[in-house]
């Protein structure tokens, strides 16, 4: 019962961090277009990048969830 605590927790940790990146660059533009200097400023999103970031990371998550239960 704890270890599974443990998971819930961990889990909602990590999706409370993204969820806040995730505002967080949904707001870059917004904060950019107030500034005066915005076409030097402006933000590109490498959509191919994250993606393959995304699924790094989920492959990582899927095999820490085979480590914590180990061929049961």
């Amino acid at each position: 019962m704890g270890d599974k605590k443990k998971m819930v927790a961990a889990t909602a940790a990590v999706m409370s961090y993204i969820k806040t990146e995730e505002e967080f660059v949904g707001m870059q533009p917004a904060i950019v277009a107030d500034s005066a200097d915005f076409i030097s400023r402006r933000v590109s999103l490498n959509l191919w990048g994250i993606s393959g970031r995304q699924a790094q990371m989920q492959m990582r998550g899927l095999m820490q969830m085979k480590a914590f239960y180990k061929g049961k």
